[in-house]
């Protein structure tokens, strides 16, 4: 039987509509978030520095933190403070193009937040491998509270690879592709209601403890709203520090609503453009499109790929996430390395037998 046609990697470029209408629903976001901005500062309420891990090389840095004005809710990223509903995360003001100054060492920028209030820059840097910190402020406000630290993870350009791991259903037990179950779970629930996949953190501190210089980068569909319950989960479960690489809610210049694969697509094409000598462990499940995506990816960079684990679900789990990704046939398309396991251990056993662990 013939495999399906599969569809290209790279995203396909939007209709003269489509983009249309995207300047539409961008113009009525914009509209909705000054109004509430507004009213905010009329309250007396001003913004404040969320501050998200980023990473880098020994000669730039990604410096990643948002700008919002927001309800005293826990926002540090890693620092086990007290839960809250999911829903909360949701009630900041993102500020459109709110100036920041970036101090990492002594070197200073100047950087602007994007439509959602996202910092997502890369600036020069002169900085040694391992983990370094840049200071955040927003520059303008008085109020004391919109400083921030943001921790970096400078990678070793002799680690000898890195990984890229989903979050949902990878590492954590979720139900995300399922509308109802997803809202579920990212307004209601808070951390300390997920559950983590059996053996994945063990998996993890495995692998680090074997390859002390590999970096852990989190890739999800999820919003950046919830980078601190994410954040939260990972530290709490033991899971190795890392970057989380999420997305903005909304309209973004080229579709009126995200689109969680194309993210994946994009973040995966920067990596291999930022390290072209980086080879990539990529961690995924069976849910979704992962298969097809790191398909896609190994396909367009083989030479950045060392294996590609992917997670199979378990019946109730993939009933509840809408069935099985259907792309098995592409681990013969592809010279990478596959691996199917149900849980940690069995990954581990693989990759034992691949040399990576």
């Amino acid at each position: 039987m013939a495999p399906p046609q599969r569809r290209p990697f790279r995203r396909r470029t939007p209709s003269p509509a489509a983009l249309e209408a995207v300047g539409r629903a961008m113009r009525v976001d914009s509209a909705i978030r000054e109004f509430r901005e507004q009213r905010a500062r009329r309250s007396g309420r001003a913004p404040s520095l969320i501050p998200y891990t980023g990473y880098g090389s020994t000669s730039w840095v990604r410096v990643l933190g948002r700008v919002l004005i927001t309800a005293q809710v826990p926002l540090d990223t890693e620092s086990p403070q007290e839960s809250f509903r999911g829903w909360r995360s949701f009630t900041g003001i993102p500020v459109d193009g709110a100036p920041v100054r970036v101090e990492i060492g002594d070197v200073v920028h100047h950087v602007v937040a994007d439509h959602g209030g996202v910092i997502d820059v890369r600036v020069e840097a002169d900085l040694s491998p391992g983990w370094h910190t840049a200071r955040l402020s927003i520059e303008g406000e008085r109020d004391a509270g919109t400083a921030a630290t943001a921790p970096i993870f400078v990678l070793d350009p002799a680690a000898p690879f890195g990984i890229v791991s989903d979050i949902d259903d990878t590492v954590m037990m979720t139900a995300l592709p399922r509308p109802l179950l997803a809202a579920w779970n990212t307004f209601v629930l808070n951390e300390h209601a997920r559950s983590p996949t059996p053996g994945m953190a063990v998996l993890y501190d495995r692998i680090r403890r074997a390859h002390p210089a590999a970096p852990f980068l989190y890739l999800s569909t999820g919003a950046w709203n919830v980078a601190p319950t994410l954040g939260r989960f990972l530290s709490r479960n033991l899971y190795p520090r890392g970057p989380l690489l999420l997305t903005d809610w909304g309209p973004t210049p080229d579709r009126v609503f995200r689109s969680g694969r194309a993210h994946k697509i994009d973040e995966l094409e920067r990596l291999a453009t930022e390290f072209p000598d980086m080879r990539w462990l990529l961690i995924g499940d069976d849910g979704q499109h992962d298969e097809e995506t790191y398909s896609g990816f190994a396909e367009a960079h083989p030479d950045n790929v060392a294996a590609i684990c992917i997670r199979q679900l378990s019946t109730s789990e993939a009933v509840l996430a809408g069935g099985r990704s259907r792309e098995r046939w592409r681990e013969q398309t592809t010279s990478a390395n596959w691996v199917f396991a149900p849980d940690g251990g069995g990954f581990a056993k693989q990759l034992e037998r691949q040399g990576l662990l």
